[in-house]
């Protein structure tokens, strides 16, 4: 399965440059478009974009703050390689925090937080049609929503944030072949199981498929 549409593209003049750059390179590194280990330069990406180096290279900044790249003096910016250990360290931390947030919202699904997990339903679906298309860049948009979306009926904005950064990170270990196995489809099932169970105020079910949720991806990057 391929992706629909490529990461790096001629970019539009939007209200935020520096965002849609940034957004574009991270969506390359998750796609495995931009390489773990090549060295790519400010000037050769900016063309690219259509735009001037400099949004880019603010953008490569950013990223670098972030441990994806790295500068090379004199040569650009090289795109890490990320060890298994940060992956293990990243999913543990994952899991202390998804699985009894989502347990606990599921827990307290009443009359009135019903509709707001019902609301997600249809981005759940989007996801399913974004998975079977293997359209990376849609899924891993739609995906980053629908959990964040979720997590948010929790009230704590800042596990919402914690996790985004987390999810960031995890992904930089290769999305596109999760989606050349079939491994998006698989998984993607589980996001409907998630409202249905929230719904019926099922937290030990919750936690058990939250739980499952995020190991799956690491049990594929171990077998990669």
């Amino acid at each position: 399965m391929t992706t629909s549409r490529r990461a790096l593209q001629p970019l539009t003049k939007a209200p935020s440059l520096h965002s849609q750059i940034l957004a574009q390179l991270q969506a390359g590194l998750q796609t495995g478009e931009l390489q773990p280990g090549s060295v790519y330069s400010a000037p050769a990406l900016a063309e690219r974009f259509g735009v001037s180096a400099t949004p880019v290279r603010e953008a490569l900044r950013e990223l670098v703050r972030d441990g994806a790249v790295e500068i090379l003096p004199n040569s650009g910016y090289r795109v890490v390689e990320l060890s298994q250990e940060r992956l293990d360290n990243v999913v543990e931390l994952r899991v202390l925090i998804e699985v009894p947030v989502m347990g606990a919202i599921a827990a307290a699904c009443d009359a009135t937080l019903a509709p707001q997990v019902e609301a997600l339903r249809p981005l759940a679906q989007a996801l399913n049609l974004a998975a079977t298309e293997g359209d990376v860049i849609a899924y891993m948009d739609l995906d980053t929503r629908y959990h964040c979306d979720f997590l948010a009926l929790h009230g704590n904005p800042e596990v919402v944030d914690t996790v985004r950064k987390l999810r960031q990170r995890s992904r930089l270990f290769g999305l596109l072949r999760d989606a050349q196995a079939g491994v998006l489809i698989d998984a993607t099932t589980e996001h409907e199981d998630m409202v249905d169970l929230a719904l019926a105020g099922d937290q030990p079910g919750m936690e058990r498929l939250v739980r499952e949720h995020i190991l799956k991806a690491k049990r594929q990057r171990l077998r990669d």
